[in-house]
C-alpha cells in the first residue's frame, strides 16, 4: 500500500504535540519519532531526564547513523493500517531525505514560535523530560539545533506559526491536512471539513 507520510518538524515546545492530536482527531495514526528515544532509554533502563533523552537522542544517532530514528519508524509507519500517516518530530535533513527515499509522498509541516513562548508552554506541560529550568531550556534548543531542526524547518513544505490562541492552531493545522491529503486523494482517509484559515 503506498502510503502518503506527513512529518511534523518544530522546537520544543512549539506544538508538534498539539498538531500530532489534531491529526489524531481526524483519524489519522501518528507515529511519534521522540517515543523511539524514550523507548531505547526504557530498555536501558535510564531515566528519561531532559539530560539522558538529550544524551541518548545524539549517541544512537552518532553510532547507527543520522537517520536512524527515522529508520526506527518506519516499520511503525508500515504496520498502521492507512494510506496516510503523521511523524511527530521530524529534527534533520537526514530525516527528510531518509522518508523521502522510503515514501515517495512525504510532506513536510513546520510549526514555529519564538522562544519566550516556548518556555512558557514547557514549564506549564510538566513533561518529565520537559527542561525545568532556563539553562536546561537552553541547553535542549542547543541539542536539538546540533542535530539539525533548524535545517529541517528550513525546508518545511508549510509552514504554522503557533503564537496566539490555541483554537487558531488547531484550526490551520486541520486545514493544512485537509489540503495535503486531498491535493491527490484517491481514498477517503479524511473528509475536508476545513476550519477558518
Amino acid at each position: 500500500m503506498k502510503k502518503k507520510v506527513i512529518g511534523i518538524v518544530g522546537m520544543p515546545g512549539s506544538g508538534k504535540s498539539v498538531a500530532a492530536q489534531v491529526a489524531r482527531n481526524e483519524g489519522l495514526p501518528v507515529v511519534s519519532m521522540g517515543d523511539v528515544i524514550r523507548e531505547v532509554a526504557a530498555l536501558q533502563g535510564i531515566p528519561p531526564s531532559p539530560e539522558n533523552i538529550g544524551r541518548i537522542m545524539i549517541k544512537i544517532r552518532e553510532e547507527e547513523g543520522e537517520d536512524v530514528v527515522a529508520r526506527k519508524c518506519m516499520s511503525k509507519i508500515d504496520a498502521k493500517d492507512s494510506d496516510v500517516v503523521v511523524v511527530e518530530g521530524v529534527r534533520s535533513l537526514a530525516e527528510v531525505k531518509a522518508f523521502k527515499e522510503g515514501y515517495s509522498d512525504f510532506v513536510l509541516i513546520g510549526v514555529y514560535a519564538s522562544p519566550k513562548t516556548r518556555l512558557k508552554r514547557l514549564a506549564a506541560r510538566g513533561r518529565e523530560d520537559d527542561p525545568k529550568t532556563i539553562k536546561h531550556f537552553i541547553e535542549r534548543d542547543e541539542r536539538e539545533l546540533q542535530v539539525g531542526v533548524g535545517a529541517a524547518l528550513a525546508l518545511a513544505d508549510y509552514m504554522i506559526v503557533n503564537e496566539g490562541r490555541i483554537e487558531e492552531f488547531k484550526a490551520k493545522v486541520k486545514e493544512i491536512l485537509g489540503r495535503i491529503i486531498n491535493e491527490n486523494k484517491s481514498g477517503d482517509a479524511l473528509k475536508a471539513d476545513r476550519g477558518p484559515g
